[in-house]
């Protein structure tokens, strides 16, 4: 019998591409590809984290499963129901199962709107827990350790980190399945990440959510994530149980991406294998693998061809010449080091379990 958890979300050849319209007659003259092929599986009760550069299209791939933004093509199926297929009434209804994070915990909240309104708007929008919103409010409140006392206050009063717990009160009030965390805790400092991603997990735990968690920090994403999935220009190049794609990964980029990892403390230099060149513009992508102008191990067919997600569902890569352990043997031991130094710094404050703030 499978140990493997229920599929909560599926998505199939997911694109999108953003027309650049320009002149007087506003006509479109280039494509952006910010999301260029993604197939991606969710499953109940996990944390999948999505890491890469700046522009690789997490936030993009984010907003697309939750059709905040229409795929230029793709498929996407939520449990038994078609999302694509769903109406704008339909979507409204469905999107009580589908919430967001944001990056940004001031921006994301109306410094007009006193906390107890703006977690009692989206109650009003689905019609939940009519006649009692405010015992509701105090309710969330508690769940992310803040005191409901701070229901009359404006977001200007509050803290960063306390302004995050408003915001992830806010993605609980309609009691979702999945939430996608959009760099959730980068705009904070080390200690509040620590509680946040601590009271994250807690609320997993407790109410059975599932997490797509987009970040940049590799440390936090080890530390949160089930499995993670590395993008890179648009595709994911691999994607894999955390501590596999850690441990040894397989694609060039995401050994890039750990190799990348600055060392906290000083010691002996050791030779690490950085990319070389730029980010190619997602305007005008390379041909075949995307990433072959920078790769050291490319060769001709990685310009002709684009490399398809092989493995299985607990390790798979996009390369045509995948790594093996071998190689990492004799390139890194840079890489889990500086990893682990990172994390064991932040584990201090991990252990701390998220007290309520007052």
């Amino acid at each position: 019998m499978s140990n493997t958890p229920a599929v909560l979300m599926r998505a199939t050849g997911l694109v999108k591409h953003f027309p650049i319209r320009r002149g007087l007659l506003n006509r479109v003259s280039g494509h952006v590809r910010a999301v260029d092929g993604v197939d991606i599986t969710l499953h109940v009760g996990e944390t999948l984290g999505v890491v890469g550069e700046s522009g690789c299209g997490k936030s993009t791939l984010g907003r697309l499963l939750l059709r905040l933004i229409e795929p230029t093509t793709g498929a996407l199926q939520m449990e038994s129901a078609d999302l694509m297929a769903l109406d704008s009434s339909a979507m409204r209804a469905k999107r009580r199962d589908l919430q967001l994070i944001f990056q940004d915990p001031y921006a994301s909240l109306n410094p007009r709107m006193t906390i107890a309104q703006t977690l009692a708007e989206p109650l009003k929008v689905h019609g939940l827990h009519k006649g009692r919103e405010t015992e509701r409010v105090a309710e969330l409140l508690n769940l992310v350790g803040l005191r409901p006392q701070f229901a009359q206050r404006y977001p200007h009063e509050f803290s960063g980190g306390q302004r995050q717990r408003i915001g992830i009160a806010r993605a609980l009030a309609v009691e979702p399945k999945l939430i996608v965390c959009d760099e959730a805790v980068s705009a904070l400092d080390v200690s509040v990440q620590a509680q946040v991603i601590n009271l994250l997990q807690d609320l997993q735990r407790q109410l059975g959510l599932s997490y797509l968690f987009i970040a940049h920090d590799l440390a936090v994403v080890k530390h949160i994530a089930t499995r993670v999935a590395v993008m890179y220009l648009g595709r994911v190049v691999e994607i894999g149980d955390k501590r596999q794609v850690f441990a040894a990964p397989r694609h060039p980029y995401t050994e890039a991406l750990l190799q990348a990892i600055p060392l906290p403390s000083p010691g002996p230099r050791v030779e690490r294998k950085l990319l070389g060149g730029d980010v190619p513009s997602p305007i005008h992508p390379p041909s075949g693998c995307h990433l072959h102008p920078r790769c050291a191990y490319a060769q001709a067919i990685c310009s002709q061809q684009a490399p398809t997600l092989t493995g299985d569902q607990h390790h798979a890569v996009a390369c045509h010449f995948p790594l093996s352990a071998q190689t990492h043997a004799t390139v890194t031991p840079s890489a889990p080091s500086a990893s682990r130094l990172r994390i064991e710094r932040l584990q201090a404050a991990f252990s701390t379990p998220p007290a309520r703030l007052g």
